[in-house]
Order: C-alpha cells, then structure tokens, then sequence
C-alpha cells in the first residue's frame, strides 16, 4: 500500500511540474533535432525511468529467486500418448 502511495505522489509531483514547464525546448542528439513541449520531454523521461526501473526490479527478483529465465532449451515438446 505505501508503494501504491508512493508511486501516486511521484506520478502527481510530475504532472504538475509538467503543467507549469508547458513551454517549448529544444533536445538536440547526435545528428537529431527536435523541438517539443518541456512537459512531454519531462513525462516521457520519467516513463523511461520508470519502464528501465521496472525491468531492473524484474531481472534482479528473477536472479536471486534461483528460477532459470525460460528459453528454447528449457521448453520441452509435450508427450504424445
């Protein structure tokens, strides 16, 4: 529950910094260019961090459960009466 909690102010605390940084940037990397609102840059970043948090979070359960992630040699054909 204080997860859900926690998440819910990150998620509000964001969207508000968004609303009041509505105005236009310019993200110059590499040989790309682009030009977008400072709140879509803003949410989108932390979409990604979330999305990359998430994955982390995933894979370090996976290894220290023991468990073998499951692949094309783990899979076996069912057996046919």
């Amino acid at each position: 529950m204080a997860t859900i909690i926690f998440l819910l102010l990150v998620m509000l605390i964001v969207a508000v910094f968004s609303v009041q940084n509505a105005m236009p940037v310019a993200i110059t990397f590499l040989f790309w260019k682009l030009e977008a609102s400072l709140a879509i840059i803003v949410f989108l970043s932390a979409l990604c961090g979330a999305v990359a948090g998430g994955i982390i979070i995933s894979l370090l359960k996976l290894k220290s459960s023991g468990k073998k992630p499951i692949t094309k040699d783990t899979i076996s054909e069912p057996h046919k009466p």
